[in-house]
C-alpha cells in the first residue's frame, strides 16, 4: 500500500479529484466530494491494474502549493 495526496476542486458542475505522485493522469468526478473521491480512488487502483505498480515508482510528493499567478 502506498499513501497519495488527492487534490480535490469545487466547480460549479461538481468536484473533480485527481491524485499526485502517479505516472500518468488519473480523474474523479463527482456531485459531492466524497464521490469524487471515492471514483478517483477506484480510478488509481483500475490504472495500476492495467499498467502496473510500476506507475507508483515516483518520488514521494513532499508537500504541495497552490500558487496563482496573473497572466
Amino acid at each position: 500500500m502506498k499513501a497519495l495526496k488527492i487534490i480535490v476542486e469545487k466547480h460549479p458542475e461538481g468536484y473533480v479529484a485527481y491524485p499526485l505522485g502517479l505516472k500518468s493522469i488519473v480523474v474523479g468526478e463527482g456531485d459531492t466530494y466524497e464521490e469524487a473521491l471515492e471514483n478517483v480512488k477506484s480510478a488509481i487502483k483500475f490504472h495500476i491494474e492495467t499498467f502496473g505498480n510500476e506507475v507508483l515508482d515516483i518520488e514521494e510528493v513532499v508537500e504541495t502549493f497552490i500558487a496563482e499567478v496573473v497572466i
